[in-house]
């Protein structure tokens, strides 16, 4: 009989729990297809190594992968990895509140910490921390139960000039452009507005953008009359936005 309250992490090693994650993360902002040679270069290895990994995790029950197809997740997989994204956002979560690290810095300090702790250390950290919904990045938490709320959100690199909305989202993948976006401001929380794209040039530039606190006055947390910042688009694909 299998216990309802077991992790579904016990019996899982810290390769297969990187895997689960890695799948989980590729498509929890996109719904592009994943292939063993792009989870391959997102995990730093041969495509041999993925193809022998992702055959284990299928026996387990855990990925469904037909020969030369998507990758995905099964119901069992999926609860295994949003296990492991709980761990790793709530330690960044951790290190930035608790222990001053800016935002740059704890996505490998998490990678590492993730496999280390216990579920009731995990617990302690989610009540320390009063049971925080998103990490320092804006990405969603997941609870304990394995439920997790992702908003209809846009790349900021695709809206148009004089569109503006709210940060909801910032990948961690690049610590020097996680650097630049908290220089001006562009995080989660944040107005901002984009004032201008130069198409020839692949360059949007982006302001933020004021906005009322809860007396009604206007307000903005980078100053006033910020002169708007170019950004490469490619680079603001790494930015998620939604309306406000």
């Amino acid at each position: 009989m299998t216990d309802s309250h077991a992790s579904p992490l016990e019996t899982l090693s810290a390769v297969a729990q990187d895997y689960l994650k890695v799948v989980w993360n590729a498509q929890e902002w996109s719904s592009t297809p994943l292939s063993v040679k792009e989870l391959a270069a997102r995990l730093g290895v041969t495509a041999g190594t993925v193809s022998e990994g992702v055959r284990k995790l299928a026996d387990a029950g855990l990925i469904d992968h037909a020969r030369y197809g998507q990758i995905a997740l099964t119901p069992q997989g999926r609860r295994a990895a949003l296990a492991v994204v709980r761990r790793h956002r709530l330690v960044e979560t951790l290190l930035v509140e608790t222990f001053g690290y800016s935002w740059d810095e704890v996505h490998d300090e998490a990678e590492v910490l993730e496999h280390a702790i216990s579920d009731e250390l995990e617990r302690r950290i989610d009540d320390h921390l009063g049971h925080p919904t998103h990490d320092p990045h804006g990405d969603p938490i997941p609870t304990v139960d394995g439920v997790i709320s992702i908003p209809a959100a846009r790349h900021l690199g695709d809206l148009a000039a004089g569109e503006c909305g709210v940060v909801t989202r910032v990948s961690d993948a690049d610590p020097e452009l996680l650097q630049r976006l908290a220089q001006v401001r562009v995080v989660p929380g944040e107005h901002v507005l984009v004032t201008d794209r130069d198409g020839a040039s692949a360059l949007m530039f982006v302001a933020p953008r004021p906005h009322e606190d809860a007396s009604g006055d206007p307000e903005d947390a980078a100053g006033p009359g910020a002169a708007p910042v170019p950004f490469g688009l490619a680079a603001l694909d790494h930015v998620w936005v939604v309306p406000g």
